[in-house]
């Protein structure tokens, strides 16, 4: 019996009536099978209505193809709440360069970066930068970055200074803030300026991931209902125990890990 059923977006008709015997007999080359959001070896029945893409894992699929190979990924209902969010990071050092290649990996859809910095020889042994970067405006090259790891996320850059009298205006589009900055009076004003200027944006912040070891002392805290601190709180960067490139790490992931539970689990959709 025909059926109909989209294959790597396509409507499309079919006389087979297994999965797996399609995607051989059609796609050959094709390593991974998707049907309706979740990738299988099985040889399921086809049924009228399903959506199936068969990928190759060595070329760079379509956009709709690389959707729903990460859709297979999180599962449909988490992506489709990853990838409506729009956060930006406030500083793209050790802490922010990283949060924002994890977020983009995790496919969030909109992702403002924002720096008045460019790369140099200091930043590379713990931010997400590479000697061909030396000199340019770390937004752009973080931009660039990005581009290679998923093109179609859409990435908005301000190389500017974030300051009390912007920041509100700067962040007007962006449903979360992700605070990176390294100076401990910068970190106050954006966080004091987004919850009084801002009280439904949600801010997550980080203090203390200096040194090397304790990495479970770092830790995610919820301070509000809308600004939560991730680190331990206690080690900044003194003599003998400066910022390096894995604890640096570990804090700017707990931030994406916790930018990725708002967008799932706290935002309602309005809001994202």
């Amino acid at each position: 019996m025909t059926k109909k059923i989209n294959i790597n977006g396509q409507a499309q008709t079919t006389e087979f009536l297994f999965l797996q015997d399609l995607h051989h007999h059609c796609f050959p080359s094709a390593d991974l099978s998707i049907l309706n959001g979740y990738a299988t070896t099985e040889n399921l029945p086809l049924q009228t209505g399903d959506d199936i893409y068969f990928i190759e894992k060595n070329k760079l699929p379509s956009r709709a193809s690389l959707e729903a190979m990460m859709c297979s990924r999180h599962t449909p209902h988490v992506h489709e709440k990853v990838k409506q969010g729009k956060v930006a990071i406030a500083g793209l050092g050790g802490l922010g360069s990283h949060a924002a290649i994890f977020l983009a990996r995790t496919g969030v859809g909109s992702l403002h970066l924002v720096d008045f910095d460019t790369v140099d020889v200091s930043n590379l042994n713990r931010q997400a930068y590479r000697i061909n970067d030396l000199g340019k405006q770390k937004t752009a090259a973080l931009a660039a970055q990005i581009a290679e790891i998923n093109p179609f996320i859409h990435v908005h850059t301000d190389f500017v200074k974030v300051t009390s009298e912007n920041a509100a205006s700067l962040f007007a589009d962006d449903c979360i803030i992700c605070e990176a900055f390294d100076n401990p009076a910068a970190k106050a004003m954006l966080i004091n300026t987004i919850l009084t200027q801002c009280p439904k944006k949600y801010i997550v912040s980080a203090s203390g991931m200096a040194g090397y070891g304790n990495s479970n002392d770092i830790q995610t805290r919820k301070i509000t209902d809308h600004f939560y601190l991730c680190g331990d709180g206690t080690q900044g960067a003194i003599p003998g125990r400066g910022l390096m490139a894995p604890r640096v790490a570990i804090c700017s992931a707990h931030e994406a890990n916790l930018i990725v539970k708002l967008l799932v689990d706290i935002l309602p959709d309005a809001a994202r």
